[in-house]
């Protein structure tokens, strides 16, 4: 079999050039879709002198990132789809008469044996014609990146007019003479307004098939010219009166040249594909068509670039590249603010392209259609559309919005609308093979169909604010996500929601309600969309929810609110809260009576009660388990018969009762944790103190040894040091005694140790007083030693607990 390679030149911005062996070229046998150019017709760099001079003495574009060698050479392919069979269109008696054509069924015709074979991806016409006279091979070639997709066996392929297709998704009909239109009639057909169509390669017959395609279908027809290489930048103003068709080459600077770039059958084909239906979409707007010298990105770019100085206007480009981490490098191309970028989405299934994957730029994916000429149309998302969610770009802030469906988006996911593109549903399309002069009709689809019918959508939104003295939409995401889709009743009008469909078997493959990656936000329902785009209504904006982390305690009713702010009044509900915590709808307190210890993740969701915008929040719950009440033990040293108290008082979360254990006759704990002994007996005692909460029934204990001397003998009595455990409040000054005994001494010294900042101390003849101006909440142990004068020694441990 013949063999076809594809060679990119070494130079980094150099155009990626096609060579094929004779025998692969004559039997049309397709490198990538077959649409080879030899390298003999590959278009060499303009001269210098070929550049265009730019307005106000500007000679440059402006300039984008520096591109690294991998994406410099990287290779766009178009992506259109041809149902494989020429089709036969409507007779052309009567077309003029716009609402009667309108009203016609579509008629389903049969794929011939000789090609239904073929795949639909990138066939071109050169391609079927020679199928049709047996010149491929029998089995299809196989295409970079997907396998063949022919269509079923015995399939049908219906073929739709631009007259069904406007009547269909709900734009006004053309009336039946174009003459003394209104401005409000001129302004539904686009009138003023620049729709730019950028593609690589030549078409040298797109004139010609426009103007038959305009005759068969009834459509106004357009002005021609090629743009002068010397024309200057930007281009007077589109014509209010009619369509013109405006040629453009670029060479690899991105600049305005005289050469024409070299004939591609597969690009070619894109470029009627895109001039026709952005025509039969908008057919009072002007198309300017820029042909770029090749497909490398780097030129592809340069010619996205050249738009942006020609004026304000909608830019579509039905090619795509697989996305790389590079893809926000290069967005400076799509930042004029008075320019609506659109991209197709792919035709291989759920996958991620560039431009579409570019936040700046409108990812238009495809559907199936079915239209009766008459009455509602019903869609489903087609199988070949492409979409997903980026590997690398952010999820923009349009995308976070409270749009049905949307959700929280790891990063950026297209698609975001969709229009028809299933070839087998296709549309009526005007090509003419290459080395023939004969006008033939095939049925078109792909996602390079979708995309220059939504952009002549937006030029006619565009056309309509113009009326009301606005400016172009520019960057239309935040307007069609927030204006309109995060609006029910708006939502509801302007656009049908896909639900069904799927075009892979991964879990975010299948449409959905609201938002998918198949069909975006939907098809549009023209009229209404184009009114709402065209509001001069203040965009709603979405409650804004501010997250908090919360803590708490198990079994501890626990209350908090959520903050939100918003233009209208709000209402409140939780996802992902545990058992029991609910929130009031209107105020936005939350309560949980009896929570449970775990750490949770509570979303909070804030819903505008007049635009049900919402916003949402995620409010992290911490509860800590319940915690037994804590004794610092002690000794205490007392004498025989000399009434003893001290406290051991427990710190605890809830009410605690206590007890005692090992405690000596007459030895009792009062409710607060008070241990007195009234008449105290001479010996060492080990008594344990024990406090239960009364909530949790956890309990802690400790253990205090007591020392009682004999009384009225100082030699037994010896050195003794007493004091009451130590309690108070964070900022309340507190103060308490060490008392001391040492019979027969002469002289004493103490060491206190564990002192908290702030704490003092004053000696006294039998006694140390105890300061804290400013206590700070927490548990303390002071260390208390002394020494006499005989030798004696004796320490205490005084317990100090201050309370928040």
């Amino acid at each position: 079999m013949a063999e076809c390679r594809i060679a990119p030149l070494t130079a980094p911005f150099a155009a990626s050039r096609w060579w094929a062996s004779a025998a692969c070229c004559a039997a049309l046998a397709a490198c990538g879709g077959g649409s080879g150019t030899p390298a003999a017709a590959l278009p060499q760099a303009a001269a210098p002198q070929d550049a265009a001079p730019l307005a106000s003495g500007i000679t440059t574009l402006p300039e984008i990132a520096v591109l690294d060698e991998a994406v410099a050479t990287a290779v766009a392919q178009p992506q259109f789809h041809l149902a494989p069979m020429f089709v036969e269109p409507p007779d052309s008696q009567g077309m003029p008469q716009y609402g009667v054509a309108a009203q016609s069924a579509p008629l389903p015709q049969a794929l011939p044996a000789q090609t239904r074979f073929l795949s639909t991806r990138r066939l071109t016409p050169d391609q079927l014609l020679a199928a049709q006279n047996g010149l491929l091979p029998p089995a299809p070639p196989a295409q970079a990146g997907s396998p063949p997709s022919p269509l079923a066996a015995g399939a049908l392929v219906t073929t739709y007019t631009p007259a069904q297709v406007r009547a269909a998704y709900g734009f006004t009909a053309l009336p039946s003479s174009t003459g003394a239109l209104s401005a409000a009639q001129a302004a539904q057909l686009g009138a003023g307004q620049t729709i730019y169509i950028v593609n690589a390669y030549h078409n040298p017959n797109v004139v010609t098939e426009l103007a038959s395609f305009n005759q068969r279908f009834g459509l106004p027809g357009c002005t021609s010219k090629i743009l002068p290489a010397s024309t200057a930048l930007p281009l007077p103003a589109a014509s209010y009166t009619g369509c013109e068709l405006v040629v453009a080459y670029t060479n690899t600077a991105g600049t305005l040249t005289a050469t024409a770039p070299a004939y591609d059958a597969g690009w070619a084909t894109e470029i009627a594909l895109d001039v026709q239906w952005a025509h039969a979409i908008a057919p009072y707007a002007r198309i300017v068509l820029i042909e770029a010298p090749d497909a490398s990105t780097n030129s592809l770019l340069r010619a996205v670039q050249l738009a942006n100085t020609m004026g304000p206007g909608v830019l579509s480009m039905s090619f795509g590249a697989a996305e790389g981490s590079w893809v926000s490098s290069v967005d400076s191309a799509f930042s004029s603010s008075q320019m609506t970028y659109l991209a197709a989405t792919g035709d291989w299934g759920a996958g991620v392209m560039w431009p579409s994957v570019s936040s700046k730029v409108i990812g238009v994916g495809g559907t199936t259609l079915t239209y009766s000429g008459s009455g509602s149309r019903s869609e489903v998302a087609w199988s070949g559309t492409g979409g997903g969610t980026s590997a690398y770009v952010a999820t923009p802030s349009y995308q976070q919005s409270g749009v049905p469906g949307v959700g929280s988006l790891a990063r950026r996911t297209v698609a975001d609308v969709a229009m028809n593109a299933d070839p087998s549903t296709g549309h009526y399309l005007a090509v003419i093979p290459s080395g023939t002069s004969t006008v033939k009709w095939v049925s078109a689809g792909g996602t390079s169909l979708s995309s220059p019918m939504w952009a002549g959508l937006i030029a006619i939104s565009n056309a309509v604010r113009a009326q009301s003295a606005q400016a172009p939409l520019g960057s239309a995401q935040p307007a069609l996500y927030g204006k309109v889709a995060a609006v029910p009743g708006t939502y509801a009008k302007a656009f049908a929601d896909i639900t069904s469909g799927s075009h892979g078997s991964c879990s975010t493959c299948s449409a959905r309600a609201g938002f998918d990656q198949l069909t975006g936000l939907g098809t549009p329902n023209a009229t209404d969309l184009v009114s709402a785009l065209a509001s001069t209504a203040a965009t709603p904006v979405a409650p804004v929810v501010t997250a908090a982390t919360i803590s708490g305690n198990a079994g501890k009713a626990l209350s908090f609110t959520v903050s939100a702010t918003g233009a209208n009044p709000l209402s409140y509900s939780l996802t992902g809260a545990p058992v029991g915590m609910a929130v009031a709808a209107t105020t936005g307190v939350v309560t949980w009576a009896a929570p449970v210890a775990g750490t949770y993740s509570v979303t909070a969701v804030a819903k505008d009660t007049k635009t049900s915008l919402t916003g949402q929040a995620v409010y992290t719950v911490r509860i800590t388990a319940p915690q037994p009440p804590a004794i610092t033990g002690a000794s205490i040293n007392a004498t025989a018969n000399l009434a003893l108290s001290f406290s051991a008082a427990a710190t605890a979360s809830n009410p605690v009762s206590y007890s005692l254990s090992g405690a000596p006759s007459g030895m009792v704990i009062s409710s607060t944790g008070l241990v007195s002994w009234p008449k105290p007996v001479a010996g060492n005692y080990s008594v344990t103190v024990t406090a239960k909460d009364t909530v949790t029934s956890l309990s802690g204990s400790a253990v205090f040894a007591v020392k009682v001397a004999a009384a009225g003998t100082p030699a037994s009595t010896g050195l003794s040091l007493s004091a009451s455990a130590m309690q108070g409040k964070a900022g309340v000054a507190l103060s308490g005694t060490i008392s001391l005994s040492a019979p027969g001494a002469t002289g004493i010294s103490v060491s206190i140790s564990g002192v908290p900042l702030g704490m003092v101390f004053g000696m006294q003849a039998t006694a140390i007083s105890v300061q804290w101006p400013k206590p700070v909440a927490g548990n303390y142990s002071l260390l208390v030693v002394a020494k006499d004068s005989l030798g004696r020694s004796a320490q205490l441990t005084v317990p100090v607990t201050i309370a928040p």
